[in-house]
């Protein structure tokens, strides 16, 4: 709709938890790693947690997508609110047993058993994955540690993750789930993005889209878009693509502050969690006058009018954190 409009190849802010659009900070790099070294050795149980939105799903298939084929036989549970028959005859399907395992969990144990035998004979690994884990009922987590149990005397046979909001912790720290807890020996979270961060995501994706960053956004208008999101990509997101649809019926560009505070206004977003993320000041115009002395450095013209000059803003922010983007 408006990617030629901006000179874009594709839409950059799809909901999708596409990795080619996967931006890495701090806490992101630490889950990747956590969740190849959890998937590619017998390692147990791995914990990823981090509020919604904030990119646990693109990091999984992230993971997925770099597996070796044959290698790690990986089965993905996105929608775990089952029963505990539906549980097993998922599971049987899904990693191809017998049609017939399904019907008993008697059955199940001891094909699920040869299977993980069979595969660890054969130097392969098998992973179950979890998401949205924070909405597994009781039962079935029992029912996944017991699963996460079945072993040799030096090797784990099955890797389980559990990828869910932080109410999963609060969850485990609960007396009924303590011997799950036990069993975790990766444990990773992811955060909101910083000001710094959430500039960097909307220049990485605009990259990847074809674009050119500065002349899509205005410095302000990247400021607004990390209060309303407070940092949360999938947030962000929102606010971006619908800020582009705005853009382009108003045929406006770069897109303004003003523009992203309709968006705010059309989702109810004015203040969403404003206070927890805020945003830095910007740079203040130097005072007017006569020029500095000579032995102090002159400071950097700042820009005259609130909507102008997006990359000079950037590039003054770059300087002091030394992270560039626009």
């Amino acid at each position: 709709m408006y990617e030629s409009f901006f000179g874009l190849r594709e839409r950059p802010f799809d909901l999708a938890p596409n990795p080619r659009f996967l931006y890495v900070t701090g806490p992101q790099r630490e889950a990747l790693s956590n969740l190849r070294y959890g998937l590619t050795t017998p390692r147990g149980l791995t914990l990823l947690l981090g509020e919604a939105g904030t990119g646990k799903t693109t990091l999984v298939q992230t993971v997925l997508g770099e597996l070796e084929s044959g290698k790690v036989e990986c089965v993905l549970v996105s929608n775990p609110t089952l029963t505990r028959d539906e549980f097993y005859e998922y599971l049987s399907k899904a990693f191809h047993l017998d049609a017939d395992t399904a019907s008993s969990k008697t059955r199940f144990l001891f094909a699920f058993r040869r299977h993980l035998e069979e595969r660890h004979r054969t130097g392969g690994l098998t992973a179950l994955i979890l998401d949205e884990a924070q909405s597994v009922p009781y039962d079935l987590l029992e029912e996944v540690r017991l699963l996460s149990n079945i072993e040799t005397p030096t090797a784990k046979l099955l890797n389980v993750v559990l990828a869910g909001q932080p109410e999963l912790a609060d969850r485990l720290n609960e007396s009924s789930l303590r011997q799950l807890k036990q069993r975790i020996s990766l444990r990773c979270e992811l955060r909101p993005l910083d000001f710094a961060e959430t500039a960097a995501y909307i220049a990485g994706r605009i990259r990847i889209a074809g674009g050119k960053p500065a002349d899509i956004f205005s410095r302000e208008a990247v400021a607004a878009i990390h209060e309303a999101s407070a940092g949360v990509p999938r947030t962000i997101n929102v606010v971006c693509d619908n800020t582009l649809i705005g853009g382009f019926a108003a045929q406006v560009k770069p897109v303004t502050r003003s523009l992203v505070q309709d968006v705010m206004r059309d989702f109810d977003l004015k203040g969403q969690d404003a206070q927890l993320l805020t945003t830095p000041e910007l740079p203040p115009a130097p005072p007017a006058g006569p020029a500095p002395a000579a032995s102090a450095p002159a400071a950097p013209a700042a820009a005259a009018e609130p909507e102008a000059g997006s990359a000079s803003m950037f590039g003054a922010f770059n300087r002091r954190r030394r992270f560039s983007f626009f």
